[in-house]
C-alpha cells in the first residue's frame, strides 16, 4: 500500500479500476457468521441447503460487500475517506468456492451543500462479478473529497 494524495479534481468521471479474483471459502463464511451473528441456515447447514432451490450454502451478503470494498482499498489517501453506501442490491447469490472480481468507476461529482470550495462527494459505482462474469452485487460508494490547494 502506498500514500497517496489525490484531490476531488483529481478523479474524472468514467475512471475505472478493477481487482484481481478472490475466491469465497468455508473460513471466510463461518468467520464472517461468528462476527456478525447471522448464522442463517443458508450460510451455514449444508444439508438443509441442500433441500433449497439453490442446493447449496451461499456467502453473506454484507460479507461480499466487505470484500469488494477491501479489495479496491488499494492506496491510502489521506484527502479522501468513506461516507457511506448506497443502492446495494444482490444480484446473484455467491457460493462457497465462487471467484469474486470489483470493478469501481466513478459515476458522478457533486459538491458539499455547506463547504463547496473546500470538500466534495464522489459517487463510485461497485460491481462484483463471479467466475462466471455474472453480476452479483453493486452498490454506490461514497466519499467525501477534500479539494486540491488551487480550488
Amino acid at each position: 500500500m502506498q500514500t497517496i494524495d489525490r484531490y476531488f479534481e483529481d478523479y474524472p468521471i468514467g475512471e475505472t479500476r478493477t481487482t484481481q479474483g478472490r475466491t469465497v471459502t468455508e473460513a471466510d463464511v463461518v468467520l464472517h457468521a461468528g462476527q456478525t451473528g447471522d448464522f442463517f441456515p443458508h450460510h451455514l447447514d449444508a444439508e438443509w441447503c441442500a433441500t433449497q432451490p439453490f442446493g447449496r450454502r451461499m456467502a453473506h451478503g454484507t460479507l461480499i460487500i466487505s470484500m469488494a470494498v477491501g479489495m479496491t482499498a488499494g492506496d491510502i489517501n489521506p484527502q479522501a475517506m468513506s461516507y457511506g453506501y448506497d443502492k446495494i442490491r444482490f444480484i446473484r447469490p455467491v457460493f462457497i468456492g465462487d471467484t469474486i472480481t470489483v470493478t469501481a468507476e466513478i459515476t458522478e461529482k457533486a459538491d458539499h451543500r455547506r463547504e463547496p470550495d473546500r470538500l466534495g462527494y464522489l459517487h463510485e459505482l461497485v460491481t462484483v462479478t463471479n467466475q462466471l462474469g455474472e453480476t452479483v452485487t453493486v452498490l454506490t460508494h461514497l466519499y467525501l473529497v477534500t479539494k486540491g490547494p488551487a480550488s
